[in-house]
């Protein structure tokens, strides 16, 4: 493991080499799979920075819902489980909660720059301080 650059950062570097020189100079098919491959690298590296806390916090999530421990593989099971079997229901507070927390954390790995993540964003986090 180096201390610098972070692996995100490395990603960073090499999607913007992607995205820059070399698509400018590619043809159209090539130039289009060059920003395909750019936005995979950007999306690793989103994931390589947030997903492993929010995969901490979704397995705290369920543990509490679910009054069981287990690797957030199968706490996810066990909770579709549960949801299919009736025992838990998507009306719960703590069950829509935590879908929509969910959804919020991978939505900010996947599309950060979707319109509705961003919106939902703000309704979440109240009014923008000026």
């Amino acid at each position: 493991m180096q201390d610098q650059p972070t692996p995100g950062e490395m990603l960073k570097t090499v999607a913007e080499f992607l995205r820059g020189t070399w698509s400018e100079e590619a043809q159209a098919h090539i130039a289009y799979q060059v920003r395909v491959a750019a936005n995979v690298l950007d999306l690793v590296a989103r994931e390589l920075a947030i997903a492993p806390p929010e995969n901490s916090l979704e397995a705290g999530r369920l543990r509490a819902i679910l009054g069981r421990d287990g690797s957030l593989a199968e706490l996810n099971a066990a909770f579709a489980e549960a949801l299919d079997r009736g025992t838990l229901s998507i009306l719960s507070p703590e069950v829509r909660d935590h879908l929509w927390a969910t959804t919020l954390a991978k939505l900010s790995i996947d599309q950060p720059t979707y319109s509705g993540y961003r919106a939902a964003l703000a309704d979440r986090d109240g009014p923008a301080n000026p």
